[in-house]
């Protein structure tokens, strides 16, 4: 190993390499800190050594293969020699059973840290945690180790699609176990961010992680439960929130829109998880993730209803493509964890005859695992029934009124999670066009 840009050398070890891991790695490399990186995945270790990062992050590849050789090194396992700084950044997930926390990975990760940690070994765990997490699961391991451990919570905020510009603009929340551990936080995020929010203590940072993302949630889940009002009454959402919001300072009303993403599903049952050990259920924090989790029954239950009402076929013999399988169409991803397609899979994958897949990113393998018949637009609208266009990916606005009557059949059902099509296929006629929030 080289030297860190630190006046005591060794070397930044980051535990996982994904969507959250890899960003900071790349950048604490870029910034010339001799970097290894961790990952149990023999797949994603020898897509880095080749200069291929496993997923899509629009500048990332090219980060990579400009990083000098040798500043980032992939292993399975960390090295024996104590790292200066560690930072774990492994899943967390929560039961789709019981929306417990699953933290097996994050307790693997703190077991094999503490291993190597010597006593000037900084331990930042980036994971999402319930509240508590790292001085009651993270803390006791260290101290089978070491005396006086160094232990901070550093979570990211990262928007996927952005996430390299995004991990050296965004502020750095630093919560940590004491001074010293909160000096060496700063110390090491200064590498790549000179704007940090220091906080009060390890618990005051995991909530602040939790709460921005239940949140977001939240609001977005006022948006869904007005298009799911308005519904009835044959109203426009989206005329009621646009109007609403216009030149009115107060109201900031979020059109309706399928809330999807690994953090969105599962941060809220995290935080209230927490919460409700000490004794509190947030009952708002449920209640939206409620509403934004019956938005992919919603769309199907609509589509199936025009379909019948259209005269079409039965639903046991039409063909339906879904469009937008990752869980956002902008910035766009290719990213399916939490996303609407695997609910929409579920409930139609036993109901149509066919399912077809379509996603300008996602790989047909991966559509194929999720219960889709991968297929190319124009292939997968031919002889369709029915057409669900789950994202706002910008391709989809090039579909056209003239494809989608000369592909697919009567009643030609479209439903538009975001009206990404609205302005094409809105007043087509020969079209049954739906949309979230459009009655």
């Amino acid at each position: 190993m080289g030297e860190v840009n630190d006046p005591r050398g060794g070397y930044v070890a980051v535990v996982g390499l994904g969507y959250v891991g890899l960003p900071l790695a790349v950048s604490l490399a870029a910034a010339g800190v001799d970097v290894v990186g961790v990952d149990v995945s023999a797949k994603v270790r020898e897509s880095l050594r080749e200069g291929e990062v496993p997923f899509y992050e629009p500048g990332m590849t090219q980060a990579l293969r400009a990083l000098p050789e040798g500043r980032l090194t992939v292993v399975e396992q960390l090295p024996a020699a104590p790292p200066h700084a560690v930072v774990i950044c492994v899943g967390t997930a929560v039961s789709p059973e019981t929306g417990r926390p699953a933290l097996g990975h994050l307790e693997a990760a703190a077991d094999a840290v503490a291993a190597v940690a010597g006593e000037d070994t900084l331990v930042v765990v980036r994971s999402t945690v319930p509240v508590g997490t790292c001085r009651e699961t993270v803390l006791p391991r260290l101290r089978e180790r070491v005396a006086e451990p160094l232990l901070a919570f550093c979570p990211e905020r990262l928007i996927q699609g952005r996430a390299l510009a995004e991990v050296t603009t965004l502020p750095q929340i630093i919560g940590a176990l004491d001074d010293r551990s909160r000096e060496r936080a700063r110390e090491l995020h200064a590498h790549v961010t000179p704007d940090h929010v220091a906080v009060s203590s390890l618990e005051a940072a995991e909530m602040i992680k939790l709460i921005c993302n239940a949140h977001t949630d939240l609001i977005y889940g006022f948006g869904n439960e007005v298009a799911m009002m308005a519904a009835p009454f044959g109203l426009d959402a989206d005329e009621l929130i646009s109007s609403a919001n216009l030149r009115y300072p107060r109201p900031d009303l979020s059109r309706p829109g399928f809330v999807g993403g690994s953090c969105l599903t599962k941060d809220p049952y995290l935080l209230t998880y927490g919460t409700s050990q000490g004794g509190y259920d947030a009952p708002l924090v449920t209640a939206a993730r409620k509403v934004n989790e019956s938005v992919p029954r919603f769309a199907v239950d609509r589509l199936l209803r025009a379909l019948e009402a259209g005269g079409g076929r039965p639903a046991a013999d039409a063909k339906v493509l879904v469009c937008g399988i990752a869980y956002k169409g902008r910035p766009e991803t290719d990213d399916v964890r939490g996303a609407a397609s695997v609910d929409v899979a579920r409930i139609l994958g036993d109901t149509v005859r066919t399912l077809a897949g379509h996603d300008f990113l996602v790989p047909q393998h991966r559509i194929k695992e999720l219960g889709y018949q991968p297929a190319g637009l124009e292939e997968g609208m031919q002889d369709a029934d029915g057409l669900i266009l789950l994202t706002d990916h910008p391709g989809y606005a090039g579909i056209t009124a003239d494809a989608v009557r000369s592909r697919l059949r009567g009643p030609r059902v479209v439903f538009d999670m975001w009206g990404v099509a609205e302005d094409e296929l809105g007043h087509a006629d020969g079209i049954t066009y739906l949309r979230l929030g459009r009655g």
